[in-house]
């Protein structure tokens, strides 16, 4: 490795170093939870990714950060520290011990990182896997917990075919184009003419892509995993982890090239996604599970907006990817706090909370309005460019479906906030503690932000795409 090769992946070593330093202070001083560590090393690369200038590729490592790679490498860093934020104080209460939490979160973040800086597709697979071995982890982390075991279990196995899937089809689409750069596979494989095995190579890819983003029909694991595992790990996993899987697929489509051989495929992704999640979710007693649903269905509006191959489609993408992220961190984040506080996951838990725990509630309905897109948040922002996107690149009949089913979930969502609020109980109560505070905050104010001004980051969403 030259100097050019390691200055070329600092963002990566400074999470690697982060991460082993952690669990050398973990053998040393048995327990520590070293979350205040894990926040400096995400920010620390975070700061790095920004400041730096744009780096060529690597020709031996396949790694490049450019506008591209900085800017969702930023959003991932940011998400990691806002998790271990949120599972500071979650983690103490529930004796999830130890220094292998933050640990793992970093490498996750490590993995995501190397996604969106990849260049070539085996740097890809191996970066998406990194970041799914550390979820593995992570799902099963808490040991007192019989479904925390189950969850772990579960993504585990169908975690494997995936990975399956997803090797076996870049190994067919590398026999047919000859490279395994990602800005040329599509053109090669996709571009004119349909070659059957790059056609068997795109149909696998995109079926473990479809597990890694909670596409039906491969979306199965998706609510038992999300109602088992603690629920910090589900923000991070349902967040950054699918932003990543997304990722993985811009990377590749983003010439505009081969939309007509997948648009069938896509087409369907979609369609299934926002009507299975929206109308599964409509009558789930449990948040988790019902936020799980909801993730379903708010993937299929992502893929709605990618099949279209435009440039308004990918912006689209792009956008909600961050607004998905700031929605589904405040909301999983506000569960947390508000199951720390005595409640449960089910809905009946959630009665009056609005007035017993104020803040983390206030932050919970922001989120179900968001999701909801009810202006003005981010989450209306980026449902309306979703859609604007769909009927400008012609998938008018898709984009009808998309906007029923969008309003049909505003019932799901609102029953959160009926319960919160409309059902009075006790008066303020509950401890805030400063991370929490901070990340929810935070999330919050992302929303707010991005649904009333979102013109900085479209701004910064056209100069990466140029």
């Amino acid at each position: 490795m030259t100097a050019f090769d390691l200055w070329s992946v600092m963002p990566l070593a400074i999470l690697a170093l982060g991460a082993l330093l952690i669990l050398i202070i973990g053998a040393v001083r048995p327990g520590s939870h070293c979350t205040g560590l894990g926040v400096v090393a995400t920010l620390g690369a975070a700061v790095w990714t920004v400041v730096m200038p744009p780096i060529p590729a690597s020709p031996t490592l396949g790694i490049a950060f450019g506008p591209f790679a900085s800017f969702f490498s930023t959003l991932f860093l940011l998400a990691a520290a806002v998790t271990l934020l949120l599972s500071h104080q979650y983690n103490r209460e529930r004796g999830i011990q130890g220094e292998e939490y933050p640990a793992t979160v970093l490498f996750a973040a490590f993995g995501m990182v190397a996604v969106s800086a990849s260049t070539n597709l085996l740097t890809l697979f191996l970066g998406v896997e990194a970041m799914t071995f550390a979820f593995y982890i992570l799902v099963a982390m808490d040991r007192n917990s019989t479904g925390s075991a189950e969850a772990g279990l579960k993504y585990l196995l169908l975690g494997a075919i995936s990975a399956a899937c997803i090797a076996f089809g870049i190994a067919l689409i590398y026999a047919a184009a000859g490279t395994l750069e990602t800005r040329e596979v599509a053109r090669l494989t996709l571009g004119g003419g349909s070659d059957p095995l790059a056609l068997a190579g795109w149909g696998l890819l995109l079926t473990g892509i479809a597990f890694k983003i909670s596409l039906v029909p491969a979306h199965l694991w998706t609510p038992d995993v999300y109602q088992g595992a603690p629920t910090p790990v589900v923000a991070f996993l349902s967040t950054a982890s699918k932003g990543a899987a997304i990722v993985f697929l811009l990377l590749l489509l983003m010439g505009g090239i081969g939309f007509k051989s997948l648009h069938g495929p896509l087409w369907w992704l979609s369609l299934l996604s926002m009507v299975v999640g929206n109308m599964a979710a409509l009558l789930q007693p449990n948040v988790k599970r019902m936020l799980a649903y909801s993730s379903i269905a708010q993937m299929g509006y992502v893929v709605l907006a990618l099949l279209t191959g435009t440039g308004d489609g990918f912006t689209a993408v792009i956008f909600y990817v961050v607004a998905y992220t700031a929605m589904n961190l405040a909301a999983f984040g506000a569960v947390a706090a508000l199951s720390r506080e005595g409640a449960g996951e089910e809905l009946n838990d959630l009665r009056g909370m609005g007035y017993s725990h104020t803040f983390p509630a206030a932050v919970l309905a922001l989120a179900m309005l968001a999701l909801a897109g009810i202006p003005p948040t981010a989450g209306f922002m980026g449902k309306f460019f979703i859609f604007y996107a769909a009927f400008r690149g012609g998938e008018v009949p898709l984009a009808i479906v998309g906007i029923l089913t969008a309003a049909a979930s505003a019932f799901y969502y609102l029953r959160v906030v009926v319960a919160l609020y409309m059902h009075p109980k006790g008066a303020p109560s509950g401890q805030t503690y400063i991370g929490e505070t901070i990340a929810l905050s935070a999330s919050a104010a992302a929303i707010l932000f991005l649904g009333i001004c979102p013109a900085p980051l479209l701004s910064l969403i056209d100069h990466i795409q140029r």
